[in-house]
């Protein structure tokens, strides 16, 4: 019984730690943008589909997001696009298109936001214990600005984690998790982030 229960225990730390470190691995992703994206630049732009990006030498706060898990073998682009052409009344209306658009509906928090509650775990906004390193988290910046960011594995001296995010100069590492108001709180299955 010893045995058995040293098993279980030993396989129940190996699941763990290998989400964990698919985790670690988006929030390096991630964090290989500091110093390459350096700007802010929301303009519309036509890119290749599926795998399409702006340069990277700039964007806005969901390309952040997306090219971290890109790099972990999502591309959030197809992934959005599919899914809003299957459920398209469940997206948000907000900028009055009649279908999808593969140029930008991924790199809008609002829809992000959708795919995530659709596809992930929805978790708590205020208790601190639930944020976890590779979590996405979404905010409304004044004037009901959307935003997005991925929890870092880095903490702040109080022992709030960082986040890794472009909010107008780049991607930046920086303590904001409860700077603005945190409007959604996902994390994806791992199935989701590999294929």
């Amino acid at each position: 019984m010893q045995n058995q229960l040293t098993i279980l225990y030993a396989f129940f730390l190996l699941i763990s730690s290998s989400t964990f470190a698919d985790n670690i691995t988006l929030v390096e992703n991630a964090r290989k943008q500091i110093g390459v994206t350096l700007s802010y630049d929301p303009k519309y732009r036509k890119i290749d589909f599926p795998m399409g990006d702006v340069p990277e030498t700039t964007g806005v706060c969901t390309d952040v997001v997306i090219r971290a898990y890109r790099q972990q073998g999502l591309d959030l682009q197809q992934a959005v696009n599919k899914d809003m052409k299957s459920a398209w009344a469940k997206y948000p209306k907000l900028w009055g298109l009649k279908t999808t658009d593969p140029n930008i509906d991924h790199r809008r928090v609002p829809n992000l936001e959708t795919f995530f509650s659709r596809h992930g775990q929805t978790l708590s906004l205020t208790d601190l214990s639930t944020f976890q390193a590779g979590d996405i988290v979404t905010w409304r910046l004044p004037k009901n600005l959307p935003h997005i960011g991925i929890v870092s594995d880095k903490k702040s001296s109080d022992g709030t984690p960082l986040i890794i995010h472009n909010i107008g100069r780049g991607t930046q590492e920086e303590d904001v998790l409860f700077k603005y108001k945190i409007v959604g709180h996902y994390r994806l299955p791992e199935n989701m982030k590999f294929k």
